[in-house]
């Protein structure tokens, strides 16, 4: 669903649609393993300025491979979103100019902008930092490689802090000390 600001200007656009899985590109990591829904309204701000506030809920769940164990997860999302985008001219300012606002500011191109590319942001910004598939994932042996949630290894890991290896060696070179 594309918003245009010939729409917005005669009145706010409201929206209720269930994306299928596969229609929105996410990272190379994360795909989306049901229907996303999604219901809210986009308006526009300021006239003169072109700036569009996107609010709403949406509902999701993700699959994405676990940053431990390495298998794959199931990531449930419901959330509620309430975004600003600006027009991308307005962004060429330098860097300096911009001030604290505009951090959580969006920019749009042309005559609108794309509901999927606005869901897909929120869907990306509701994940958390790093992905596990439980909170008590013990992850894969550094060692043998195996998944510790499946079966324990036995392995174990020699720590070795190799930040002094270059004075170890540098002290086996200069021989014996008096």
């Amino acid at each position: 669903m594309f918003i245009s600001l010939q729409q917005l200007e005669q009145r706010p656009v409201r929206f209720n649609v269930d994306v299928p899985a596969g229609e929105i590109e996410y990272d190379g990591k994360i795909s989306q393993a049901a229907e996303l829904h999604a219901e809210g309204s986009a308006q526009l701000l300021n006239h003169s300025l072109g700036e569009i506030r996107v609010n709403g809920k949406l509902r999701v769940t993700v699959e994405a491979t676990c940053d431990r164990c390495l298998e794959k997860a199931t990531f449930p999302i419901d959330n509620s979103f309430d975004l600003v985008y600006m027009p991308a001219a307005q962004s060429s300012r330098g860097e300096d100019e911009i001030d604290e606002a505009a951090i959580e500011v969006g920019y749009y191109e042309g005559n609108g902008l794309a509901l999927n590319d606005v869901l897909r942001e929120v869907v990306l910004l509701a994940l958390p930092m790093q992905l596990v598939c439980q909170e008590a994932c013990k992850g894969i042996c550094p060692v043998c490689g195996q998944n510790r949630n499946q079966r324990d290894c036995g392995c174990q890991a020699e720590a070795v802090d190799d930040r002094w290896s270059l004075l170890r060696n540098f002290r086996a070179e200069a021989g014996p000390q008096n």
